[in-house]
């Protein structure tokens, strides 16, 4: 489903108009993963359109939420296209505590308040790790924190991936090394921020940071850790209006890529 939701954008607005350029960029694009050896066209995927969204932020994440609960309770797997990164909070607080979140972002998202406000896009992660603990969030890409997010960050020892980190490696051993941090999670949920992506290969973003990953990295690392027990997915951030499709095309790729590995993993499960 879209979120079309960008209210606390802080730089560039308009990932309201992510959910519709993303449906668009995914009709043109194959379905068969050639790095999880499966294709989406043998999943069951059905678009239940977009959240009908208000201004307020707690009552669209309110919204969110009871739709989330609503597709869990009927045994799907909820996908969330945003919009901004506030909507991972509403998604997360829908699934149970023992969840573990996998966040691929430039941006730590860990301050308590930003411009005076607790929930919003450079707030949410906090928000998560408030309410699931800091031993259940692990995040990817980090290249762009505060001083308050580092002080957060080393006081609760958040596991974490700098791009610093990531470059002392190659991709497998990358890929290794975060499926690693997360193995003991005993169900998944991954969120994407399209930021995450060197704004050279992804510049219709909210808030594009030099130093990313190149495409090959991200998508390695979603089809290296989302198997089957991923239980929800969100991409986010996406900007059209300050590109020419290219972002919107990857962000589709990169969700057919973590959807199509937990189809896989969830079929070699069933086949034991």
């Amino acid at each position: 489903m879209g979120v079309p939701f960008d209210r606390t954008s802080t730089w560039r607005a308009g990932s309201k108009f992510a959910p519709s350029a993303i449906r668009e960029a995914s009709l043109n694009i194959e379905t068969y993963s050639v790095r999880s050896k499966f294709d989406l066209e043998d999943a069951q995927i059905c678009d239940i359109g977009d959240l009908h969204v208000v201004d307020a932020v707690d009552e669209t994440m309110r919204r969110l939420s009871a739709v989330e609960t609503e597709i869990i309770n009927a045994s799907k797997i909820p996908v969330a296209i945003g919009g901004e990164h506030t909507i991972s909070f509403g998604a997360i607080r829908s699934f149970p505590r023992t969840l573990g979140v996998v966040c691929l972002d430039a941006h730590a998202d860990m301050r308590d308040e930003y411009m005076g406000e607790k929930l919003m896009h450079a707030t949410f992660l906090r928000r998560v790790i408030e309410l699931l603990g800091p031993d259940k969030v692990v995040h990817v890409g980090l290249r762009a924190v505060c001083r308050e997010e580092l002080g957060f960050i080393e006081e609760n020892h958040v596991k974490h991936f700098s791009m610093n980190d990531l470059r002392r490696h190659d991709v497998k051993e990358d890929v290794r090394l975060v499926r690693r941090a997360v193995s003991d999670f005993p169900k998944l949920y991954v969120t994407i921020d399209m930021d995450v992506v060197d704004p050279g290969f992804a510049p219709g973003v909210g808030n594009p940071e030099p130093d990313g990953m190149f495409p090959d990295l991200s998508l390695s690392i979603l089809s290296g850790v989302c198997d089957e027990r991923l239980v929800g997915l969100d991409l986010v951030e996406v900007s059209p209006n300050y590109d020419n499709g290219i972002t919107a095309a990857l962000g589709a790729k990169m969700l057919f890529e973590a959807m199509s590995a937990a189809e896989a993993g969830r079929s070699k499960t069933e086949a034991k």
